[in-house]
């Protein structure tokens, strides 16, 4: 579980980095990018909620 919430921390940092850059420069690439994190964070979440509910029993 440990290792899930450092890649979500991680998938964060890329999702600000990269929506700051398109909300402040205009950079479309970085839309891009921001996206993909977003979606790589839903997944994670998911995942996370599944072991916490494991750990939890």
């Amino acid at each position: 579980m440990k290792a899930t919430v450092e890649q979500i921390n991680a998938q964060i940092e890329v999702f600000v980095k990269n929506s700051e850059a398109q909300l402040v420069k205009g950079n479309k690439a970085a839309g891009t990018r921001a996206r993909k994190a977003a979606l790589e964070l839903s997944k994670l979440m998911k995942e996370f909620r599944k072991k916490s509910v494991e750990f939890s029993k």
